[in-house]
């Protein structure tokens, strides 16, 4: 496979996925952000957890989509996501929720 073909699957692929984000943001009331993904979800807990002086966090998610194009479920009952990085955490509102008409 060329550079050029690679490049070509990679954009298709990331277009893929755009669409089914669009598709699916409607249902999930959270966007959770930490340092490796990208998820949606409708239930989060983020805990800050101690050991051995070092702090990490522990994000607990329910019913989750995870933004991710090499992975071939997105869809995910729950996941659990241990960083010592940011996470982000964002309660959608309903205009974000709809996607733009057209």
């Amino acid at each position: 496979m060329s550079a050029e073909e690679l490049e070509k699957y990679e954009t298709e692929m990331e277009l893929t996925l755009y669409r089914e984000y669009r598709d699916v943001v409607s249902i999930f009331k959270y966007v959770v952000e930490t340092d490796r993904r990208f998820y949606l979800c409708n239930r989060v807990d983020v805990r800050a957890r101690t050991e051995n002086g070092d702090v990490f966090f522990e994000v607990s998610m329910t019913d989750a989509w995870v933004w991710d194009m090499y992975r071939p479920a997105r869809f995910a009952k729950s996941v659990k996501v241990l960083t010592f990085k940011d996470v982000n955490v964002e309660e959608l509102s309903e205009q974000e929720i709809e996607p733009p008409k057209g």
